[in-house]
């Protein structure tokens, strides 16, 4: 039997984010290329209408995340469960700490103690200014009630994350290396097994590493995977009200947004700005992290 979960108590301070404010509007949501994988459901392209909110210019970093559980005493999923999924390429841990492969994606390995502190394993130690990592959505939740804000829609994801720009692939445009520039931190080489970090990180970047878009977000492609408020269901779009849709009433997985350091277009190339997947709310791993958001005013 798993611990209980304790009751988060609104933190007594106010708990600073450097937030921007997303102007409400309307925009055409999913895929307009036919790019998306079909059991992801990127497609039909619908209508979206949002009033104004703020979001977090950035992910949530391992400091803001530390300053949360020195208020409250949190343990993450991973903390409570003594290890996480860690790429293959990036362990940090002993022999006897690696625990065991995933048989469908042998890249990924099961590692006793990693952990938003140890997110490569507990030779490691996680980096202040970079987005915090093995977080489930239960845990991206309970930071939320701490600090008076909560996940983002789906639908306050892409239209963030476009910037502005309309139809677009990616936060800043169609190409993928506009004048031969990175910008965002994805897999460069073969996949899984020569990783060349021409963009200068073999993993996570630190925050703010990459140009802004339109709408002064970063990192809104690549870096890490983000936590949503929906549930996930690939039929959704063909039913999704115009009015602010909060995603289906019930489900098994969380939407995730935004692709990782280890998306590559042999494989997975969901950091385009219409891309989406999901995982189960207890899941953690060393590319999934999230951002907030709050109401305008």
């Amino acid at each position: 039997m798993s611990e209980p979960r304790a009751a988060i108590t609104p933190s007594a301070a106010p708990v600073p984010h450097d937030d921007v404010a997303i102007p409400g509007g309307s925009f055409l949501m999913g895929d307009a290329f036919a790019e998306g994988y079909p059991a992801d459901g990127e497609t039909p392209v619908h209508l979206v209408r949002l009033p104004p909110f703020r979001m977090d210019a950035t992910a949530v970093t391992a400091g803001m995340f530390a300053a949360f559980a020195r208020e409250t005493g949190y343990r993450t999923d991973a903390e409570r469960a003594g290890s996480s999924a860690v790429f293959h390429l990036a362990v940090a841990a002993s022999r006897s700490d690696v625990l065991g492969v995933d048989p469908a994606a042998p890249w990924w390995v099961t590692v006793r103690g990693a952990d938003w502190r140890h997110p490569f394993g507990p030779l490691s130690r996680a980096e202040d200014g970079h987005p915090v990592v093995h977080v489930s959505w239960h845990d991206a939740a309970a930071y939320c009630a701490w600090a008076g804000r909560r996940l983002p829609t789906e639908a306050q994801w892409e239209y963030a994350a476009r910037g502005g720009l309309a139809g677009r692939r990616f936060a800043w445009g169609d190409e993928l290396l506009p004048e031969g520039r990175w910008m965002c931190n994805i897999w460069q080489g073969r996949f899984p097994s020569d990783n060349t970090a021409e963009d200068g990180w073999p993993a996570t970047a630190p925050v703010r590493a990459y140009p802004a878009n339109g709408y002064g977000l970063h990192e809104m492609s690549g870096n890490i995977w983000e936590w949503c408020a929906d549930w996930f269901d690939v039929a959704f779009y063909g039913r999704s009200p115009v009015m602010s849709p909060t995603g289906p009433g019930t489900g098994e997985r969380r939407v995730i947004r935004g692709g990782s350091y280890l998306c590559h277009d042999s494989y997975c190339h969901r950091y385009r700005v219409s891309a989406r997947s999901a995982t189960t709310p207890s899941s953690s791993s060393g590319n999934c992290g999230f951002r907030t958001v709050k109401p305008a005013g």
